[in-house]
């Protein structure tokens, strides 16, 4: 199964190493794999490193794709963390 959802970076500093690391840490505990999309350039969703990469400031719209046997609850789970801001207060 394969499912993608687009969200915004909505947190004031965008997505900086704290929020790429929880975003990481909890796209590990999926079986499914996981992707963060932006601009056609797909990354590992379960990679700090790769995340950064992205250079994601506030307001960035990014698809969170997940293919395997729970990829519907990894992209529900990962866009509400990063609808919520990845837990930082602005």
């Amino acid at each position: 199964m394969q499912c993608e959802r687009e969200v915004t970076i909505s947190n004031r500093l965008g997505l900086h190493a704290r929020p790429a690391a929880r975003f990481a840490r909890m796209a590990s505990g999926f079986r499914s794999r996981v992707w963060l999309v932006r601009d056609g350039e797909a990354v590992d969703g379960k990679s700090i490193l790769e995340v950064l990469t992205l250079a994601c400031p506030k307001g960035t719209r990014l698809i969170i794709r997940a293919s395997g046997p729970d990829a519907q609850l990894a992209v529900d789970t990962l866009c509400q963390l990063v609808t919520d801001s990845f837990g930082e207060l602005d």
